[in-house]
């Protein structure tokens, strides 16, 4: 399997016209020196949280670290973690967008430091375990703040959705990938919420997220005897992944070797720079530095 290395990152934003973002050379030893701590210190995600279209990106990064990478992050990584963290609840507090995304983060969080600080002297925590405590007691905090806000209602005059032809608001149900999405508008109006419970539109989810070998191994009929969709993609993503989708993706130029944003594109010089570009999921952004 072939390794990765960082050996210059500058900040995702880019500054003065800058496109360049990071260099990340590819070796297939084990002599990297640089970690995922010291990646996520020198990239800019407190900036890339405040463009819409990498939010999430980044919210899906901070959770698969919470999940299986925090013991890896150095003292300074881990303190820019809870900063970045930080700011995400405090825009969500102030703009409301997408609390749910967020308090999946801080369980997943929350969860793992219980384990972590009640197997103190057993697992590779790094840090004055009351730095710990006293962190889990804020990500509580902000459970609690999360938990109590309230969604403020939109003055407007003009067109709403209601005012919507059926067949455009049952369009923008079949543009959604996420099934508590389609669920959360179905509870806006009775009648989104009669669009949001077809039986074709789950199945559409369900067929582009899953394969149909899948479906096969967890089929789940109603009363009726046909089978239940919504059901279905609902116990289909607990066993496979679900396909991600985000406004702006990291990518990764494997002739330049630069890793960039791919809304912001970078200076490449191959002769035809779209055969050069790769995807980075947020997972595949931490595998890149596991050694």
């Amino acid at each position: 399997m072939k390794k990765y290395t960082v050996q210059k990152i500058v900040s995702l934003q880019p500054r003065k016209g800058k496109k360049i973002i990071s260099g990340i050379t590819q070796i297939r030893n084990r002599h990297g020196y640089c970690t995922l701590g010291e990646a996520f210190n020198r990239l800019d995600f407190s900036s890339a949280i405040q463009d819409i279209r990498r939010f999430n990106y980044v919210v899906k990064l901070l959770q698969l670290i919470a999940k299986s990478q925090l013991t890896s992050l150095s003292g300074a990584a881990q303190k820019n973690y809870f900063n970045i963290l930080d700011k995400i609840v405090q825009k969500v507090m102030e703009d409301q967008y997408n609390p749910r995304l967020i308090k999946d983060l801080l369980q997943d969080l929350s969860s793992t430091l219980c384990i972590l600080i009640r197997g103190v002297g057993k697992s590779e925590l790094v840090g004055n375990v009351n730095v710990w405590i006293c962190r889990l007691e804020t990500i509580l905090l902000w459970q609690q703040q999360l938990k109590n806000l309230q969604m403020n209602k939109q003055v407007n005059n003009g067109l709403t959705l209601s005012d919507l032809p059926l067949h455009m608001l049952n369009n923008i149900l079949y543009r959604f990938s996420d099934g508590w999405d389609i669920i959360t508008l179905g509870q806006v109006t009775p009648t989104l919420y009669m669009l949001s419970e077809d039986r074709q539109l789950w199945k559409k989810l369900c067929q582009y997220h899953f394969a149909e070998k899948q479906f096969c191994r967890h089929l789940i009929l109603s009363e009726e005897g046909h089978i239940d969709w919504k059901l279905m993609y609902f116990a289909l993503q607990k066993y496979y992944p679900i396909k991600e989708q985000y406004g702006d993706t990291l990518h990764f130029c494997r002739h330049c070797s630069i890793l960039f944003w791919k809304d912001t594109g970078h200076p490449c010089t191959a002769s035809d720079p779209n055969t050069c570009l790769m995807p980075v999921s947020p997972q595949h952004f931490i595998d890149l530095f596991k050694f």
